[in-house]
């Protein structure tokens, strides 16, 4: 019992000595219009949650209460969002989620050149905060995990940094940042989108690819950061040059997300999502409708929390021959209404509603769209604040919706005011 007591002493101590830092800055280009007017990790997903909130999520929900967020590209939706949602921390007791825009804080006077080079240029207000461990993720992936086993396991091994991997299949894994281990986890190669992936040990066919998620011992990652900022022919990215000139030099070691995922009710299968395409983002939000959706949202014990708006209960009006507002297999989100109007296989944000006779088959609409009388809408993603004209119909015509529409390489279409204006 004793020792149980101390390891769960040791760790609660190494939390509070962790900082976090969320990267949020980039584009996120391959998901086109969407973001257009906001990055990538502000983007909506799920019904009422931004990108954003997931990392921040499982930092709470770890443990970790000292975050921050480095913004850089269209950041004002996602400090609105971060300063309405996040603001229940108690800072009296430690607790925080800064917000960190891009200050130009070297002397190049350069925005932001790459993932090391955001955190390094932060360096000041980083040793502010005095971290003993400086946990670095990605703001821009869906998954649950418990960074608490990460940062114990990395405590647990002598590391000096550790990165957290997913196991892919190796013909997959060309698109990654590819990691090469030995028996014991320890890293012994990082290739950056290798046509060659190399292969976990003992399975030939899996590779592990990086998730951008790395917990690094304060100190070494300060010298490490000032070495890189001198390297001139260097990209300044952790995955692109951080890691792989570390490799043979410090210990690195490779901590399987397996063992820190916070898995699904009834699933085995770990859970991460770079929805970083139309087709990706498109995909994950409509298995959210499924019956037994990969992610789940419904568990009160790892909840995802995020800024939500006081709106009313979703509506459904109508029921004659004529016209029926129903919904099924779909999510409905606070504040829509379905007059009149038949939703199947969707996924409506806030405040989206949908008229009479009109139809939505496997379609996410965003918030505060308006869906007109008799349109039919199949396999779309309907960008924020549409107004879809009364008859349109998309998803039924290929040739014609990509003349009016941008039409994903698996038929997803999306539909954006800008596209609307166009019509």
């Amino acid at each position: 019992m004793d020792e149980i007591t101390d390891y769960h002493l040791d760790i609660n101590r190494a939390l509070r000595e962790t900082l976090a830092l969320v990267l949020a800055g980039g584009r996120g280009s391959r998901l086109h219009d969407l973001t257009n007017r906001e990055s990538k990790p502000a983007v909506p997903f799920g019904g009422k949650y931004r990108i954003i909130d997931f990392p921040l999520s499982n930092c709470m929900n770890s443990g970790i209460r000292r975050m921050c967020v480095l913004t850089q590209y269209r950041a004002h939706t996602l400090i609105h969002h971060i300063q309405r949602g996040w603001g229940f921390l108690k800072a009296e007791i430690g607790e925080f989620v800064e917000l960190w825009p891009a200050q130009q804080q070297t002397i190049k006077e350069t925005w932001y050149q790459g993932t090391a080079d955001a955190v390094h240029q932060n360096l000041e207000l980083i040793r502010a905060h005095d971290p003993r461990y400086v946990l670095i993720l990605a703001g821009d992936h869906i998954y649950k995990q418990d960074y608490s086993k990460l940062i114990a396991q990395h405590i647990a091994s002598g590391a000096d940094c550790s990165v957290a991997c997913v196991d892919v299949p190796r013909a997959d894994a060309t698109g990654f940042g590819c990691v090469d281990v030995d028996a014991d986890d320890m890293i012994v190669g990082f290739l950056e989108k290798p046509a060659n992936p190399p292969s976990i040990p003992g399975h030939p066919d899996r590779t592990f690819a990086s998730m951008g998620i790395y917990v690094f011992n304060a100190d070494y990652l300060y010298e490490i950061l000032r070495i890189d900022a001198e390297e001139a022919d260097s990209q300044h990215d952790f995955g692109r040059d951080i890691i792989p000139s570390q490799v043979g030099r410090a210990r690195i070691k490779a901590h399987r997300f397996t063992q820190s995922c916070v898995y699904s009710v009834g699933r085995r299968e770990p859970y991460w999502r770079d929805v970083g395409t139309l087709d990706a983002y498109w995909a994950a939000n409509i298995d959210l409708v499924s019956v037994t959706p990969a992610l789940d949202l419904y568990d009160t014990d790892w909840p995802i929390w995020t800024y939500q708006m006081q709106r009313p209960p979703a509506k459904f009006v109508f029921d004659t021959d004529e016209r029926r507002g129903m919904a099924v297999d779909s999510m409905l989100s606070a504040g829509c209404i379905v007059s009149g109007g038949k939703v199947s296989g969707s996924l409506l944000f806030n405040d989206v509603r949908v008229n009479s006779y009109s139809e939505v088959i496997d379609t996410v609409v965003l918030p505060m769209s308006d869906i007109g009388r008799h349109a039919r809408l199949t396999k779309c993603i309907v960008g924020t604040g549409c107004r879809i004209p009364e008859g349109l119909v998309v998803g039924e015509d290929p040739e014609e919706d990509a003349k009016r529409f941008l039409v994903s390489e698996t038929g997803i279409t999306l539909i954006t005011p800008e596209h609307l204006a166009r019509l």
